[in-house]
């Protein structure tokens, strides 16, 4: 699907771009994709991972951003790049086994700074003279500054009960897992230039010759060079998607040279689903109109869902069970217990983990294992424990000892 929509801020598609810069740089010999990223990022600790794993989101490091509660920052904080690779830093060991894949957008974020190293320039320097400029994209950039005004950029809306409201959050400025803007007509162009890439040999993947397609978190597409791929031979084709501050965005490029792309800057329209539902319907009718598949595709979103609402209840009293850190996050969290579940806190917020197994409390994308199985409607003694979050499992909590109480001079006898 084609058209225009002002810029919009594409995720997913940034991905792809900072890749492109990498493999440009090992082709001309400037970086070796083999090379443990602490060699050429010291404050780097997580000995053994490549600059290929960033890229292929195989090198365990834990995705910073969802770190950010966890740290002290609250939902509306500014955060900064240097912020994000501050906790990069901080971690010392790969959150999962080598070579196991851990979606992370710190990597390419790391990439960044690599190809920064390097080329002793910014991101948007090198992919403005190595990617959007040789191939017309004169509409697409990365932005650096928060302060910059984006000439012809889209708002995000969102509905509500009165009308149409702009989205409350601003996109942040993290070049290479981000801060990408761009047009269709621009997607486009990378599309195409990506398919003549892989002439004639129209069963090798964009850069393949340079990074393999191995399994991913979503059977049964891999991964390789920034891209997702789906590798059975009748539905060849190379992916992106993502969503980010109520803009969406998803590309898709078969191995015929079809493209579809789908940008939305509407909270309610997911451009990922939008896009899933138009490749059926081309599917099942290739001859249609475009305009009548997307107008089918849009009919059949699916409805937004609704994101539960965790109510205090001032009736229920809470137990504390202990105050905790861990040294791959700042900060401290709390832990406390009520009426069977247990509660997290961090700064002055609380996710409710109810108990889903033996020594197993779960919330939204969240998963607290206890080191014992405590005993039923009893407060569960909580030395430690370790979280895993969707993208930065394996936090390993200890409880702070309790500072004993001051004591005066003792009273004369």
């Amino acid at each position: 699907m084609r058209g225009e929509l002002g810029q919009v801020l594409v995720d997913g598609q940034h991905r792809a771009d900072t890749m492109a810069a990498g493999v440009r740089g090992a082709r001309d010999h400037l970086l070796d994709l083999n090379r443990p990223v602490s060699d050429i990022l010291p404050r780097f600790r997580i000995p053994g991972v490549t600059v290929s794993e960033l890229i292929q989101h195989r090198g365990g490091i834990r995705d910073a951003e969802s770190l950010l509660s966890l740290a002290g920052f609250r939902d509306l904080d500014h955060y900064t790049a240097d912020d994000l690779l501050q906790l990069a830093c901080r971690q010392q060991h790969r959150a999962v086994e080598p070579g196991r894949f851990l979606y992370s957008n710190t990597g390419y974020l790391l990439l960044s700074e690599i190809l920064k190293h390097v080329h002793g320039t910014g991101l948007h320097e090198i992919a403005d003279q190595q990617v959007f400029t040789p191939l017309g994209m004169a509409s697409t950039r990365f932005k650096t500054d928060p302060r910059e005004v984006i000439p012809g950029a889209a708002a995000s809306y969102q509905p509500t009960m009165s009308g149409w409201l702009l989205h409350q959050q601003r996109p942040v400025t993290l070049p290479g897992p981000g801060s990408l803007w761009c047009t269709a007509s621009d997607l486009d162009r990378w599309l195409d230039h990506l398919w003549h890439a892989c002439q004639p040999a129209i069963a090798t993947l964009p850069f393949e010759q340079h990074l393999s397609y191995r399994p991913s978190d979503h059977h049964p597409f891999t991964y390789g060079a920034g891209l997702y791929a789906d590798p059975r031979t009748d539905r060849t084709a190379v992916f992106h998607y993502g969503h980010e501050h109520g803009f969406s965005a998803a590309t898709h490029l078969t191995s015929s040279g079809l493209r579809v792309i789908c940008l939305s800057n509407h909270t309610g329209i997911a451009a990922d689903h939008v896009t899933a539902t138009a490749l059926a319907e081309l599917g099942r009718h290739p001859e249609a109109d475009p305009r009548e598949t997307l107008s089918r595709a849009l009919q059949h979103r699916p409805a937004p869902q609704s994101i539960p609402v965790d109510r205090p209840d001032s009736d229920t009293p809470h137990t504390p069970l202990g105050t905790y850190v861990c040294q791959d996050v700042p900060g401290t969290v709390r832990l406390t217990y009520s009426a069977g579940s247990l509660y997290l806190w961090h700064r002055g917020t609380r996710d409710r983990l109810t108990r889903t197994g033996p020594t197993t409390y779960t919330a939204l994308a969240c998963t607290l294992t206890l080191p014992t199985t405590p005993a039923d409607g009893e407060e569960p003694a909580a030395d430690g424990f370790v979280l895993d979050l969707d993208r930065a499992p394996g936090l390993h909590y200890q409880r702070q000892p309790t500072k004993p109480a001051l004591q005066g001079p003792a009273e004369p006898g």
